[in-house]
């Protein structure tokens, strides 16, 4: 059961441009989003851009185009917090002359010293205090030398930390299982523990929802909030998104950046959809929802504990479901893109939009996504069609005979459309006392160069009469050659 809501829900989306955003970060972007909308809230962006030596070059770039292509408007920002280092300085300050935090002048080679020693003794590593208990005067000695120090936060040593998480119920830590840890670097800049607080508390946040590996952290940001008599924004933390062998989601799962599965032609509405299932759930069997459905039934109480699970081949039934929802008009548009950027060099293009728009409603039952299009539809592109001719001879027909006929009566057919077609093609199979799988296996064979294609009269009566004429007369030169086989 939800806890009691403040006058006006404000969340936010965190993301540090350290590289592109996988499918978690939107999925927690998209949960956030939907609860903003459900409680007619504020949804904010904000980059948190701290982290100087990690940053990726584009990187912010390739967050917001992510955002923008799934249709998660934000109502404030991007806030960046590397624009906003007063704030953190200030509090720092605060929190050293209240005593809350100090100075800490320890070297990079003595803390990796220090924590080589605690793992040779099994101990997990964390700061040791040393420069907690500095006089005034080793201070000054120390600053004399040139050191510029970090500000370290000063934890209880004893008692627990106790908070309230939304999905996972009361939790409680051990204060001397936490170290003191750093709030402002030797740089100037803050570490994700100081800004995070700062200004989720300055951007006035109402509920943080967040993946689950920030959990550890909380018991340091509680005891931040406390020392800064600020009051805490409600806690949410999201389950882990694992591979369908319950291991941890990677590349090998098809766990690629959000903006891949754009470049892979998935519909957002559709990637909406099954991010939406990854953790939460409408009830045990609803599985296609609008993006207003989701809105109105979105709830944390409805957030599962237990990781989801990611199912590549589910995300593919999903976006072919969506595919297929599309008007014939809408699904041209969609594929043009991918037709000019995949079908071969050798296509002329531009292509032409009438054609397209004929082609692409024989394909939309069979694609699973748009990057499939151009795969299903070279061969109404292509002026020679490679496969190999045993393809004619297969089904045991006399291959020959039965093109030659095919081709005599349709060089003679008026009107070339599918009808017409059929009613010319159907009982020449009963005249060559052929099945029709067979007969017209073997004209798709010639005329596509496959054995499974779009339904045989619709795709020759696009391809037209010239195309589909030439073609039969080509796969007769293909039986005509003989075939050398080397055992």
């Amino acid at each position: 059961m939800e806890s009691k809501l403040q006058p006006q829900v404000r969340v936010r989306f965190a993301p540090s441009p350290t590289g592109h955003p996988h499918l978690g970060n939107i999925r927690t972007a998209l949960f956030n989003w939907l609860f903003a909308r459900h409680h007619g809230g504020k949804f904010i962006l904000r980059i948190e851009d701290t982290d100087i030596a990690r940053k990726v070059e584009g990187a912010v770039d390739v967050i917001l185009d992510s955002l923008r292509w799934l249709g998660l408007d934000w109502d404030e920002g991007p806030y960046f917090q590397s624009q906003r280092l007063y704030y953190y300085h200030e509090i720092s300050n605060s929190l050293l002359k209240d005593g809350y935090a100090y100075l800490c002048y320890c070297s990079p080679q003595r803390l990796e010293a220090m924590r080589q020693e605690q793992m040779k003794r099994k101990q997990p590593p964390k700061y040791d205090g040393h420069c907690r208990y500095l006089t005034q005067q080793g201070k000054t000695q120390l600053e004399a030398s040139g050191i510029v120090p970090v500000v370290r936060f000063k934890m209880p040593l004893e008692g627990e930390t106790t908070f309230h998480d939304v999905i996972r119920g009361q939790l409680t830590f051990q204060n001397s299982t936490l170290d003191d840890f750093i709030l402002l670097k030797s740089d100037g800049y803050p570490t994700y523990h100081l800004a995070n607080v700062v200004d989720d508390h300055l951007m006035a946040i109402s509920h943080i929802l967040r993946a689950d590996e920030w959990l550890p952290s909380v018991p340091r940001h509680v005891l931040l909030y406390q020392s800064l008599n600020w009051e805490p924004p409600q806690f949410a933390h999201l389950p882990m998104i694992l591979g369908p062998d319950r291991s941890k989601l990677s590349k090998r799962h098809g766990a690629t950046t959000a903006i891949e599965y754009k470049e892979q032609g998935y519909l957002p509405e559709a990637m909406i959809n099954f991010l939406a299932l990854l953790g939460w759930s409408l009830d045990d069997r609803t599985e296609l929802l609008s993006r207003e459905e989701l809105i109105k039934h979105f709830s944390l109480g409805r957030i599962s504990k237990t990781a989801a699970i990611f199912d590549k081949r589910k995300l593919e039934w999903m976006n072919g479901v969506y595919l297929r929802r599309l008007s014939p008009e809408e699904f041209a548009r969609q594929s043009a893109p991918f037709l000019d950027r995949d079908l071969p060099p050798k296509v002329k293009r531009p292509l032409d939009t009438d054609y397209v728009c004929r082609i692409t409603p024989l394909l939309q039952e069979r694609a699973k996504t748009l990057a499939e299009v151009p795969q299903l539809a070279d061969f109404f592109f292509l002026d020679e069609l490679p496969y190999d001719t045993s393809l004619l001879l297969s089904g045991g027909l006399d291959a020959t005979q039965a093109i030659k006929i095919a081709l005599q009566r349709l060089e003679v057919v008026k009107t070339w459309d599918a009808g017409s077609l059929e009613g010319i093609l159907r009982p020449l199979a009963t005249e060559l006392k052929l099945t029709t799988g067979k007969f017209f296996g073997l004209l798709r064979v010639a005329i596509t160069g496959r054995t499974a294609a779009p339904p045989l009269f619709q795709t020759m009566a696009v391809l037209g009469k010239e195309r589909c004429l030439k073609r039969l007369s080509t796969a007769l030169g293909k039986l005509a050659t003989p075939t050398i086989i080397n055992y």
